[in-house]
Formats: structure tokens, sequence, C-alpha cells
């Protein structure tokens, strides 16, 4: 179901050095989060010319006005669930499908919405080349959710919302997490809001900066 491609991987050595020294430094304690992100070559989800700079301290640029989020907001994002591994996962923005490929180490399934087709197609190539068999692909408006597929022990947003959604909200398990950037089109405030029955807890994780989520429930029109 994973990648089993990785022998004699020129990038180990950065990738180890990306685990020691930003994600161990960062607060990332959960050792199954530390040990998918020294699996996932994330190398591979980044244009050729940038591989060599795949493994630092910031986002990187995809193509169409989208980013692939630096590495320690992956893994703080990713270690907000807990995983353990029998959950079912909403991604919403697939972006260049790299936290679909961290999640998909530490979920059963991941569900992932992508609103630009050939930045989703392009993901999906790269995952299937990497043979995820785990990670369920649709082209459309994140904002709207996957209703079909719900509920989800877990919902993750990797873009800055206006406002928490209620959509993703409807759309959790009882005791599922929705983790969302909220706030303006430059600066939002990560947060974890968890299902607790009828009532949700919510939690401010980290300031933070992404891409705007552009959708019915989102902002409406890019710049």
């Amino acid at each position: 179901m994973r990648n089993n491609g990785r022998d004699r991987d020129p990038y180990e050595v950065a990738r180890r050095r990306m685990v020691t020294e930003q994600l161990i430094p960062g607060g990332i304690k959960d050792q199954r989060v530390l040990d998918a992100m020294m699996r996932v070559p994330r190398h591979q989800f980044v244009n050729q010319g940038m591989a060599n700079q795949a493994y630092e301290d910031r986002p990187l640029q995809i193509g169409m006005g989208q980013t692939i989020s630096q590495p320690l907001m992956v893994a703080i994002m990713t270690d907000a669930f807990g995983l353990t591994g029998s959950e079912k996962i909403l991604e919403i923005g697939t972006g260049s499908g790299y936290q679909a490929a961290i999640l998909a180490e530490l979920a059963k399934d991941v569900y992932t919405i992508e609103r630009i087709d050939s930045l989703s197609i392009a993901a999906r190539r790269v995952l299937h080349k990497l043979l995820y068999k785990n990670i369920h692909f649709r082209i459309g408006d994140g904002t709207l959710g996957w209703p079909e597929e719900a509920p989800f022990d877990g919902i993750i947003v990797t873009a800055g919302s206006p406002e928490i959604q209620k959509t993703f909200l409807n759309q959790l398990a009882d005791g599922g997490k929705l983790v969302i950037p909220v706030g303006g089109e430059a600066v939002q405030e990560l947060v974890v809001i968890k299902k607790i029955g009828d009532r949700f807890e919510t939690k401010q994780v980290t300031g933070c900066r992404f891409v705007k989520l552009i959708g019915e429930y989102g902002w409406k029109c890019e710049e």
C-alpha cells in the first residue's frame, strides 16, 4: 500500500535533517508522525528544479498560485489528529499531494478534493507512482465537503478560510476533529475543533499563512 521505491534515496539525509532540525524542535513528539515525514519523499511533490529545496523550512510554489506547505506546518496539522491507523480523513485542497501522502501513511483512508484539475491530476500521478492505494480523489469545490462519504474522523483544510464552515462540522463523526486555518486573506490562526456529541470544543494552535480557500463557502474569487 505504501511507497516501496525508497532504496538508495539521495534525499534521505535531507529528510532526516528535516525531522531532527525542524520537526522535533518545533514540538512534534508523535513518533508515528515523525516516521511518516521521514518516509515520504517530499522532493517528488515539487517541480524537478526545486527538488533540492524540498526539505527546507519554508513553503514552495507548485504552480497555479498554490503552494506546498512548509514541513513543520504539515507535521503540526497531522499531529493534531492523533491518528492511530483506523481513521477516515477528508482533505480539502489536494495541492501537490504531499499532505495526502503523509495522512495516507497514518490513516486507513484519505479522501482529497482539489478544485484545480491540473493539480489534482499531477498529484494523483505522483501518489499512484508511490503506490498509495488508500487515497481517493475528487475535483471540485472543497468547501462543500464530500457528503456521500461522511462522516469523517478528521477533516483537514489546507487553505485559509474566512470562517468555520458548517458543511465541515456537519460531516464530522462524533469525536472527529476539524483542522483549519481561519482568518483574513493574508494571515490566519490554525484552529482544531473537536466534535463531542452535539457540541464542539475549539483550540487555537498557531498563527499561519495559507493561500485562500476558494469556493461557495470560502472566498468568492481570487485576486
